[in-house]
């Protein structure tokens, strides 16, 4: 059944991110009426929300976009930073929907930030205490115990970060049709580009679930 499970998951993540990349790829090419550099449309998101102590920055990589709150940047692809299409203008807005976040204390977002460290800790160790825990669980089963809680609380995270993605392309959304930046054909075309980049995060959180459950399985069956 597991495995069964998880075949499923890895397809639906997989074919999650074949069709962001295609749906960006195809609205890259598209131009819209406010021919913005990703850019310039952060910039003038972060001054209508009053927002002046944010830095635009230029990065490496291909769907590489992020809002940095410890040093409060956002952080855009070569392709958004300098792309005027719907799909960098539907990028760059959604990045600078978390600079607002930030900007207004968004509840999500904060409890997020604080969760980084322990998640950062998990992260580099429990792969090797799942693999120890799981080797010797008959020797020392509660080393996969320590392993479950390490992966729980990633798995936290994921499911932390859902209300935050969605907020942020909401925020995007509104203040893209507010402000008269995009058309109503283009404002459907960036909320179909956002929904995509949305549910990779939905995907990722539904497959940590199940492998947490996978690894409480394993321990539950060696209690009994």
């Amino acid at each position: 059944m597991w495995i069964i499970l998880m075949v499923v998951i890895f397809g639906a993540s997989a074919l999650v991110s074949w069709r962001l990349k295609s749906k960006f790829s195809e609205y890259s090419q598209i131009s819209f009426r406010g021919n913005l550099s990703g850019a310039e449309i952060a910039d003038k998101m972060l001054k209508d929300n009053g927002i002046t102590d944010v830095k635009i920055i230029c990065v490496e990589g291909q769907l590489t976009d992020h809002y940095n709150p410890a040093d409060k940047t956002v952080n855009l692809s070569t392709d958004v930073y300098h792309g005027r299409s719907v799909a960098s203008a539907a990028v760059a807005a959604h990045e600078c929907g978390h600079a607002v976040q930030h900007a207004r204390a968004y509840a999500w977002l904060g409890m997020r930030s604080a969760l980084v460290p322990a998640v950062s800790f998990s992260s580099k160790y429990m792969q090797w205490i799942l693999l120890a825990g799981v080797l010797t669980i008959n020797v020392f089963p509660y080393l996969l115990l320590a392993g479950i809680v390490l992966f729980a609380m990633t798995t936290i995270f994921s499911f932390v970060t859902l209300p935050v993605e969605f907020d942020a392309s909401k925020r995007a959304l509104n203040w893209l049709e507010t402000s008269g930046v995009t058309t109503s054909q283009e404002h459907d075309l960036a909320y179909d580009a956002l929904k995509w980049a949305a549910m990779t995060y939905v995907v990722a959180a539904l497959g940590s679930l199940a492998t947490l459950l996978y690894y409480v399985s394993i321990f539950m069956r060696r209690r009994d």
